[in-house]
């Protein structure tokens, strides 16, 4: 199967987070056929990591996610492009790492991994379970993948869920004063935490704090007695501070919930590459027992999410001749 080909079958696999059973059995089945040993690591009963190697002891490992966000968006292409859920987050890039473990294969080496992992877009639930897996001890550099335009990351920020929720009572709209309103308490915590100032990093860049959802109330004509507003923070500094800083803002005015958080990490530099610090996160964090983490994948982090997501077909080859010199000179250095 082509790079193209093995890119527009995965794409067509519906994988959003918490579904990505199908997709996994897939890449199990081609992989076996190519002569790899693979393992379905079990993250929940119908999520399992996908684990190949040729040897007892591979070093460097090729690692992304397997699922994306939803929509389903199907497989599209053009002479430049190849559209569709998952092109460039990251299908694009296991179709990209696995032609490029295939050719360092035909070259004579074989001390090299696959590691693909499920809910990476959610809470790295995958990658949490693979930092238990035995190999894990045996590698000593992991090559992960995300759409960095092909350039080497040498830092990413990391990122902090979180729930505000706030509780009133519950009366006829048209006696207010009988009720306490859930809602105008969440929007006055969540105007005095616009204004916050967050602590940056020089290396890192910003903090940034994306007040993504908002929920509650019952009816019309009803004081909402419960409201909820979810929020995602990119870190650059510690989770401490921040916690301590929302706390203070809040104060006790409602209940804040940590969902999940991963902190800013940076990553191995190697000369000849082009090098940026990138805004997001990744499975880095919780892949720590994995070795020296890298990060690099085709195409641009500003279309993956997006109902147009795509990766061009031109990134997608120079990635291969970049997965593989960059694992070439890892084993050789």
């Amino acid at each position: 199967m082509s790079l193209f080909e093995l890119t527009k079958s995965l794409i067509n696999i519906p994988s959003i987070s918490g579904d990505e059973e199908a997709v996994g059995f897939f890449l199990r089945d081609h992989l076996l056929s190519l002569g790899w040993t693979v393992e379905m690591q079990a993250v929940s009963e119908n999520q399992n990591n996908v684990i190949a190697y040729l040897n007892e002891r591979p070093r460097v490992f090729f690692s992304t996610h397997m699922d994306t966000v939803p929509p389903f968006i199907e497989a599209g292409e053009d002479e430049r492009k190849i559209y569709g859920r998952g092109s460039c987050d990251a299908k694009g890039i296991i179709a990209a790492q696995l032609t490029a473990a295939e050719e360092l294969r035909k070259q004579g080496t074989e001390d090299i991994g696959l590691l693909f992992t499920v809910d990476e877009e959610r809470s790295s639930t995958g990658a949490k379970a693979a930092d238990e897996h035995p190999l894990a001890a045996k590698c000593e550099y992991l090559i992960n993948g995300e759409p960095t335009d092909n350039d080497l990351a040498i830092g990413s920020k990391g990122s902090l869920r979180l729930m505000l929720r706030t509780h009133g009572k519950a009366a006829h709209s048209a006696y207010p004063e009988e009720g306490d309103s859930a809602i105008e308490k969440l929007l006055v915590i969540l105007e005095d935490i616009r204004k916050i100032k967050f602590p940056n990093d020089e290396f890192f860049g910003e903090t940034t704090c994306n007040i993504a959802t908002l929920g509650g109330g019952l009816a019309l004509n009803v004081i909402p007695p419960n409201a909820e507003a979810g929020m995602l923070i990119r870190l650059t500094t510690g989770l401490e501070p921040i916690l301590e800083i929302l706390e203070r803002v809040i104060d006790g005015r409602g209940e804040l919930e940590v969902l999940s958080y991963s902190l800013p990490v940076k990553m191995l530099a190697v000369v000849g590459f082009n090098q940026k610090v990138v805004r997001f996160t990744t499975d880095i964090p919780h892949l720590g027992n994995w070795g020296q983490p890298l990060l690099l994948g085709p195409g641009s982090i500003l279309v993956a999410h997006t109902k147009d997501e795509f990766v061009l077909k031109k990134d997608l080859e120079d990635a291969v001749e970049l997965y593989i010199n960059l694992a070439g000179k890892l084993l050789r250095d």
